[in-house]
């Protein structure tokens, strides 16, 4: 074999990091060693991976097709290794996930996980659809749970279970008496939004379709607890899944309202590297979450 999987180490750290002494300091390596291991890579291929630009490592074309490949072996040995080590059977699993899902479902899934298995080990990072789309597109993370749709080729999606979003008020608000909410409602109300690039915004978005211009949007935040305090303040109207706004609803906090002409249903999502290795820890993981569907 002509590469040595450390060398494939070198390579992904520092497509990366777009730094040789950044990659060498995540594998705790000296400078000299990993600047050596990705020059001989490149020289016993006769190939170049990256563009060289002052410090900085710009990864080409050559090296954006590698390099999933590269992930997709290293995570095998990964396997093989935790397969062959009698103190480690379980590595760790980066998951990411939506605001809603991390907030309110994720952290039972996790829980769950290792409850079932001991020795897994589950990180969980929360943004937006945007970001987890990202992470997942650059190998940072295993698996993503989203809310919003996406079209990458990179990435496979797949839908995981339903979701229904939910206008809302506080009690007192002029609107919570209304029965339903028809388009003028809509327009003259003040509203409280999730910020652009997450699903909800984006389902939220598509649902209002023909309105947008014209409807008055005082605050874009980026957390579902920011807005529904502000909504209990009565600053405006929101509009949230029913999975973050259950617990408010049953104390009369907050309450739903009712628009049945516009379609606030919605999917949540799976995404994977379309080139990422399954390992056991990733077939488990999308099987316990395929397991609570209703949950």
């Amino acid at each position: 074999m002509r590469y040595t999987l450390r060398q494939l180490e070198v390579f992904l750290a520092a497509a990366h990091h777009e730094n040789i002494t950044r990659a060498a300091h995540s594998l705790s390596m000296s400078q000299s060693a990993a600047s050596g291991a990705l020059r001989e890579l490149e020289h016993q291929f006769d190939i170049q991976l990256f563009d060289r630009v002052g410090k900085r490592l710009q990864i080409n074309a050559l090296g954006r097709a590698m390099r999933p490949r590269a992930e997709a072996l290293l995570e095998q040995a990964r396997t093989l290794e935790r397969a062959l080590s009698r103190h480690e059977e379980s590595g760790l699993l980066k998951v990411g996930a939506t605001l809603t899902i991390g907030n309110y479902l994720a952290v039972g899934l996790m829980a769950r996980f290792m409850e079932e298995d001991n020795g897994a080990r589950v990180s969980l990072h929360v943004d937006n659809t945007a970001h987890i789309a990202a992470a997942v597109t650059n190998f940072e993370l295993d698996v993503g749970l989203i809310e919003g749709e996406l079209h990458n080729p990179e990435l496979v999606v797949t839908p995981w279970r339903e979701d229904d979003m939910v206008a809302f008020c506080a009690p007192d608000h002029v609107l919570a008496k209304r029965y339903r909410l028809n388009d003028d409602d809509l327009l003259a109300a003040t509203w409280i939004l999730r910020e652009p690039g997450s699903g909800t915004r984006q389902a939220f978005d598509r649902a209002m379709h023909g309105l947008l211009p014209q409807m008055h949007v005082l605050l874009e935040l980026q957390h579902t607890e920011g807005i529904k305090r502000a909504v209990e303040a009565g600053l405006g109207i929101g509009c949230l899944s029913r999975i973050a706004l259950q617990d408010e609803f049953d104390r009369g906090s907050l309450v739903a309202l009712d628009i049945p002409h516009r379609d606030l249903h919605r999917y949540f999502y799976f995404i994977l590297h379309h080139q990422k290795y399954l390992n056991p820890g990733i077939e488990r993981w999308l099987a316990l979450c395929r397991e609570h569907l209703s949950g």
